[in-house]
């Protein structure tokens, strides 16, 4: 049975104009200049910017302390050692509240800001097992009418250095994890083409995309990003490969980050940031105008790796624009692109954006244009997930 139309009135869109739109089934079905739209149902957006949900990129819902009691951060021995804080982590999170309170928490936080779309990555190892994996399948399928969610199995100790991992990852995707991870395949497991022969041998055989967090910075990054690229070329996956952080991206010189942008570009590779404060970080401007796929995600949300994040991906852009000099509209707005649109071609998100046809996913903003949203981060928003409120002045609604 057909729902009856709901009619989104007086919406203020990128390109300035006011619309009305009209959604039926959670689709839009047409958008008509303010005053034409007609709809059984009518929601006034009064006026306010509209945009596409924001894509939450790249998050751990498995290791956030949001809404838990404050847990101090630890500094490592020895400046930043990824070794040193998964132990922490480890150490953190035997103390912490129950896994599926704190993903609820961090969910809740997430849709209350506006993301409707998310990648999150789960930790599958020898350490864990899948249980992580097992509880945040849970959590997902209570938040399958609020939030899409793609869930990354992740090797947090290591694909090789991890007794049993390469067949707990295996095991992961027939359970329900959608994407193949890794982690620092040169620093971390020192065998960048055992580390990658599992990853991408475990993609080709589940017919599933991959997601390597890669902090490893200059050459010792640059080199893992060429080896990453290559593999995705070879076996014909352009556009669903994925290598987050890519720190070592930010500490080349420009006419070595000029050359490698141009291969991860013709590789189809997505490069994740978050632009964290504490390290050098892919140059957006760059790789964009060299043709490469940018996206971003909160990362880690008060958790053992930093005590920040708020999960507001229009909060991210900013920090986006602020880290990389953007200061002009043109700049700002591709910022915005990064959180959106950057975000929905990593994820190969289907019916994205504010287009007839699409998902009537969308969040209203009080702000003129898309620049001043990036520079004021506005609240209250209202948030609509298939045409539905799912959430307003920072609460969930169920």
């Amino acid at each position: 049975m057909t729902s009856p139309d709901t009619y989104f009135k007086n919406a203020l869109l990128q390109d300035g104009t006011l619309n009305d739109i009209i959604v039926r089934d959670g689709r839009i079905q047409s958008i008509v200049p303010a005053g034409s739209g007609a709809g059984a149902e009518t929601v006034d957006i009064a006026g306010a910017l509209l945009v596409p949900g924001f894509v939450e990129g790249h998050i751990h819902l498995d290791t956030s302390f949001w809404g838990d009691k404050w847990i101090p951060y630890k500094p490592c021995t020895d400046g930043f050692d990824v070794h040193e804080r998964v132990t922490f982590q480890a150490q953190n999170m035997a103390e912490a509240a129950p896994m599926d309170v704190r993903a609820r928490n961090q969910l809740d936080l997430c849709i209350s800001n506006g993301s409707l779309q998310m990648r999150s990555h789960v930790m599958v190892d020898g350490s864990v097992g899948l249980k992580s994996l097992e509880t945040i399948l849970k959590v997902r399928e209570e938040y399958r009418d609020l939030i899409d969610v793609q869930l990354v199995a992740f090797p947090q100790s290591g694909i090789l250095k991890s007794h049993g991992t390469p067949d707990l990852l295996d095991a992961a995707i027939g359970l329900g994890a959608d994407l193949i991870g890794g982690l620092d395949p040169l620093s971390f497991d020192r065998d960048i083409k055992g580390h990658l022969d599992v990853v991408f041998g475990l993609a080709e055989k589940h017919g599933v995309d991959v997601d390597i967090h890669l902090h490893d910075g200059s050459q010792l990054g640059a080199m893992t990003i060429e080896e990453i690229c290559a593999r995705t070329v070879a076996l014909g996956m352009q556009g669903h490969v994925a290598v987050s952080h890519a720190y070592g991206l930010g500490d080349l010189p420009r006419d070595a980050a000029m050359k490698i942008a141009g291969l991860i570009a013709r590789s189809g590779v997505s490069i994740m940031t978050n632009a964290p404060g504490h390290h050098n970080f892919p140059p957006v401007a760059l790789l964009r105008a060299e043709g490469v796929n940018v996206f971003s995600g909160s990362d880690n949300i008060r958790d053992s790796w930093w005590p920040f994040g708020d999960g507001d991906m229009l909060r991210r852009a900013e920090i986006i624009s602020y880290r990389s000099g953007f200061f002009t509209d043109l700049e700002l707005t591709s910022a915005f692109d990064v959180v959106t649109a950057g975000g929905a071609k990593a994820l190969r998100l289907e019916g994205y954006g504010i287009a007839v046809g699409a998902k009537a996913d969308f969040v209203a903003i009080p702000a003129a244009h898309v620049p001043e949203a990036v520079v004021g981060v506005p609240k209250p928003r209202r948030v609509f997930k298939g045409g539905r409120l799912v959430a307003e002045n920072g609460a969930v609604i169920r």
